[in-house]
């Protein structure tokens, strides 16, 4: 009895310990493991969403490449009126071209854009019209002569002209009530004075009407009141 040793146990702390750092460490794991999975998800939304924004913008173009093609087809049953798709604008050439200091247009041109116009209402207003054309703005230019002012003035009234000549009532080939509706709620006037200009002062004495297109998601502004009082012309 007296040469029997004492064994004395110190491990019961650290026995009692362990399965509670085995706890902490699955618990870390289990939270990496969460966190791995939150941000995998996450990350598959954000590309989701990339990749959606984009295939939305390749359809938006192609949508726009669809339509400026259509305008060339109807632009070519019309001599000297031509679609410049980089611009997106509407060249009259010759046919609605100014005098110099003029913003008079002859007949015969009155008469063409008179033509040409509802060809512009029918795209715009088909499915693809509607879903991508937003207004189109005429532009009017001047040559280099005379003060910068002067011409200013001289091109916003020879698109005033070009919006005129789609209200008046005499004439060939009116427009309707409907027709002229649609071009007042459609059609914006803009003045460029030489800006832009062409190769020569004959050519840069112009009118363009230039294609404006609605952005991903937008919506054409509505019509407002249908009232058929368009008034008188103030240029004469």
């Amino acid at each position: 009895m007296l040469g029997a040793k004492i064994v004395i146990k110190r491990g019961g702390k650290d026995e009692a310990e362990k399965p509670f750092w085995i706890s902490f460490a699955d618990l870390m794991t289990a939270l990496m493991v969460l966190f791995l999975v939150v941000m995998g998800v996450a990350l598959l939304a954000v590309t989701k969403n990339v990749t959606e924004r984009e295939k939305q913008e390749e359809l938006h173009r192609q949508d726009i490449e669809l339509i400026l093609e259509r305008f060339t087809e109807a632009a070519k049953r019309y001599d000297g009126i031509k679609i410049d798709k980089e611009r997106r604008v509407i060249d009259f050439g010759d046919r609605a071209r100014f005098a110099f200091g003029k913003s008079n247009l002859s007949v015969d041109q009155e008469s063409v854009l008179r033509q040409f116009v509802p060809e512009i209402l029918t795209l715009a207003n088909d499915e693809l019209g509607k879903r991508v054309l937003k207004r189109v703005v005429v532009e009017g230019y001047t040559d280099k002569k005379g003060s910068y002012l002067s011409n200013l003035n001289l091109s916003l009234q020879r698109s005033q002209r070009v919006l005129c000549t789609m209200f008046t009532n005499s004439g060939p080939n009116l427009l309707s009530n409907t027709q002229k509706l649609d071009v007042r709620s459609l059609f914006l006037v803009g003045g460029y004075s030489y800006n832009a200009g062409k190769d020569s002062d004959e050519e840069s004495r112009r009118v363009e009407m230039r294609i404006e297109f609605l952005g991903i998601g937008e919506q054409r502004a509505g019509a407002g009141a249908a009232s058929e009082n368009f008034g008188e012309c103030a240029l004469r």
